[in-house]
């Protein structure tokens, strides 16, 4: 099954994205459509083998949706700029509408108060009435009528066809009794039971209601715009020789194929446009520069910002061979890099993807909103009609004045139709999503999963590994105990890509020692490695190795106590005829992250449980855990052991926990969890697992990612409840006539408003104690 995106336009309601949904369904091969009204998209799961994006995109715009396939980016750029004009012609709208309805009331009301008597000026303001709301109609309901006969056509309906009816029917039944009234074939009601100006003013502030809803809206989505206007768009390229040859790790001061480092600052740099940059160009950073692609320092040194991508609020150092992100801000030094990653490649456009995907998600409380509101429609519809039969029942056995009948049935069925809000069912979930999702961005915290985000406000323990999570994921050798013991290890290893065999790689390569060409190598997940050198059989890995290959400790090293305190242990041994014997043993050691003591107090105020699992020794894991204040220790543990303690720890569900990992070894157990979450870097989101990602190196992004889920999640409560409070008791009210049709409209407008309102408030919402 393919993924993809489409953009969807058009939409106004709850009851769309029914529609979209059905249309896309309809096509064979297509399994799962969801639609977000707030971002306007669908969010397609298909068989490429039956269907196409392009012929689903087809049958929606059929359907009567206009759409086409998502662009990332490109058709971000689109979208904003559709919304731009959508929200001009609203604004347009509604100041004609209220031009037309606002100066006739207050002089309608002026005359009630001076002359309630019958006077002339009565007269001709009626007429004056009756224009203004037919120039209202065609101008400013124009838009409601096409949209709604549109639906008509297609045999649906939307929130545009309440509003045509609701204005329409207030329109025809005043025109009808007023022209009656004249050819005095009935006494026609009064001025105060005709609604021209009524319905002039439904439709002014029905489209002042849109047009502050589509501002909110904007607002809510500008997290992807942020982001992507980041990006400068040009570069300055120097033209050097065969960039492809350049590898910073292998000298302290790389060069590059055909040219000296001195032709870099020699050379004249280009300005070029950033889309023409290509991996292995050569670009020059000048200090306050964005840095134009992901690259890698060839020469240099700076402070960069990444605040942007990884919420880290304090510039960080940056030298030769070290990673630099795209979009990031060069502080204070001269950079020269080679390019990397770009284009669709690169960090910034991968986040991007993933907040996109993020927000065409549909999370589970969103079920029940979308199922009333594929029916909420005709349901209104079906209850404008009782409405106005109940009324004339009611009349009729009051013995009301014929006339009095007719003005209650239109002031009641008018104010039913326009009361009713299909858009706040509609934008209660995706709104808060939308916002929730581009501040976690902004914070460094990716939802790659919308269940994730549903989830993590239930978590009640934070599973955490060590290495790359509690520490610096950058250990580093401390000691070593025996001779020829690295130079062996470092052979042995130098295929690995676990972060102890790196560490190793590195410091033999610091001593200057010549590392070997194994002619065997195995790698055992969780133990070590065995490899063949110079025709010596050689095993490197923990004491679970050891034992694992029938090594019995006899008092020749294997199981001494490390000199460096939470340091791990490498094992060196040799495999013969006669037994295995231990040749001796690297100390590695980890430093803490900064801020992890903090981190891991932080979740213990919020009441969350915080347990150390890690394949690591005991002795290792428990200096680790004393240092940050853990007392829940799981030590010793393999990779496939780990989902195992998670199911533990989960207890039948009765504990709903989360785990933060590396995304690579702890796959397993972050697949588990409730939650996932990873701790990832800017350069390698796309590479990381989890329900949510954290592109910084803070374990503070912990806590701030399960503060942001429940302050989410509450808001899409809040605006579940209001949507749903708000057509319980306004329909009836209007339905009994309680309700003034103008008072309807402005409530309908308002709703939406009040909607989108409250998701934006997330925009406030505090991360940090």
């Amino acid at each position: 099954m393919n993924t993809a995106s489409i953009d969807v336009s058009g939409m106004t309601c709850a009851s769309c994205v029914a529609h979209v949904s059905k249309a896309a369904r309809s096509l064979a091969g297509v399994s799962a459509c969801n639609v977000n009204l707030a971002r306007g998209s669908a969010a397609i799961t298909f068989d490429p083998t039956q269907t196409s994006v392009d012929q689903i995109a087809g049958r929606i715009t059929e359907a009567g949706y206009p759409s086409h396939p998502h662009v990332s980016g490109q058709s971000e750029e689109s979208r904003n700029l559709q919304s731009q004009q959508d929200a001009r012609a609203w604004l347009h709208r509604a100041m004609l509408g209220i031009l037309l309805w606002l100066p006739v009331e207050l002089a309608h009301w002026t005359l009630h108060i001076f002359w309630p008597h019958v006077h002339p000026a009565h007269q001709g303001l009626l007429w004056i009435s009756i224009v203004a709301s037919t120039l209202s109609l065609i101008f400013v309901g124009g838009s409601f009528f096409k949209s709604a006969w549109v639906a008509l056509g297609h045999r649906t309906t939307n929130m545009d066809t309440l509003v045509a009816m609701g204005s329409g029917v207030a329109y025809v039944y005043s025109l009808i009794f007023f022209l009656g009234g004249l050819a005095h074939r009935w006494a026609a009601p009064g001025a105060d039971q005709l609604y021209f100006m009524e319905s002039a003013a439904m439709l002014g502030l029905i489209s002042l209601g849109h047009w502050l809803e589509a501002s909110a809206r904007r607002s809510a989505g500008s997290a992807i715009r942020e982001l992507m206007s980041v990006s400068p768009a040009v570069a300055l390229r120097l033209k050097t020789g065969d960039a492809a040859a350049v590898d910073p790790s292998t000298s302290n001061r790389p060069t590059v194929v055909g040219t000296s480092a001195t032709d870099w600052t020699a050379s004249a740099p280009q300005e070029v446009p950033v889309s023409s940059i290509v991996v292995n160009d050569m670009i020059l950073i000048r200090p306050g520069d964005r840095i134009p692609v992901d690259s890698i320092v060839m020469d240099g040194s700076s402070s960069v910002d990444e605040s942007l991508l990884t919420g880290e609020a304090m510039p960080v150092a940056r030298k030769i061979g070290d990673r630099i992100l795209g979009g990031t801000l060069n502080v204070d030094g001269r950079l020269i890099a080679r390019a990397t990653a770009v284009g669709a490649d690169s960090a910034l456009a991968q986040i991007v993807k993933l907040v996109e995907s993020a927000q065409n998600s549909r999370p589970p409380v969103q079920k029940l909103a979308d199922q009333i509101g594929a029916i909420f429609v005709p349901a209104v519809l079906g209850i404008a009609v009782l409405t106005a039969v109940g009324w004339s029942l009611w009349g009729t056995h009051s013995h009301w004045p014929a006339a009095m009948i007719w003005a209650q049935i239109a002031k009641a069925t008018c104010s039913v139709l326009l009361i009713a809000c299909p858009c706040a069912l509609g934008l209660a979930v995706p709104a808060a999503v939308m916002v929730g999702t581009g501040l976690g961005a902004r914070r460094g915290i990716l939802i790659r999963d919308i269940d994730g985000l549903q989830q993590a406000e239930k978590i009640n323990i934070v599973v955490l590994d060590k290495t790359g999570t509690i520490t610096q994921g950058k250990p580093v050798v401390t000691a070593v105990v025996g001779d020829d013991v690295l130079r062996l290890a470092a052979a042995a290893e130098q295929f690995s890509s676990h972060p102890l065999a790196r560490a190793i790689s590195v410091e033999a390569k610091k001593r200057g020692i010549v590392i070997a060409r194994p002619t065997e190598f195995n790698n055992e997940a969780g133990y070590g490695v065995t490899a063949t050198i110079d025709s010596r059989s050689i095993l490197v890995g923990n004491e679970a190795m050891l034992a694992r290959h029938g090594y019995s400790p006899s008092g020749d090293g294997g199981s001494a106590k490390p000199q460096t305190a939470g340091a791990s242990v490498v094992h060196v041994a040799e495999k013969s005829a006669d037994g295995l014997h231990v040749l001796g043993r690297i100390e590695i050691a980890d430093s803490i992250k900064p801020d992890s003591v903090a981190a891991v107090a932080r979740l213990r105020r919020m009441g969350l449980s915080t347990v150390l699992l890690t394949g690591d020794g005991c002795a290792t894991a428990q200096s680790i855990a004393a240092q940050v204040g853990i007392t829940d220790i799981r030590c010793d543990v393999r990779p496939a052991g780990k989902s195992a303690a998670i199911l533990q720890l989960q207890d039948g569900k009765k504990n709903r926990v989360a785990m933060v990992g590396d995304g690579i070894n702890d796959a397993p157990a972050l697949a588990g969890a409730d939650l996932g979450i990873a701790m990832g870097s800017g350069s390698d989101v796309a590479k990381e697992t989890g329900g949510i990602v954290l592109t910084g190196p803070s374990l503070m992004g912990v806590a701030s990612a399960i503060l942001l889920s429940r302050a989410t999640m509450r808001i899409i409560r809040q605006n579940l409840f209001f949507a749903f409070f708000y057509n319980v008791l306004a329909i009836p009210l209007a339905a009994m006539g309680l309700l003034h049709p103008v008072v309807a409209a402005a409530a309908m407008a308002l709703s939406d408003v009040t909607v989108v309102g409250n998701a934006l408030r997330l925009r406030w919402a505090k991360l940090e104690e």
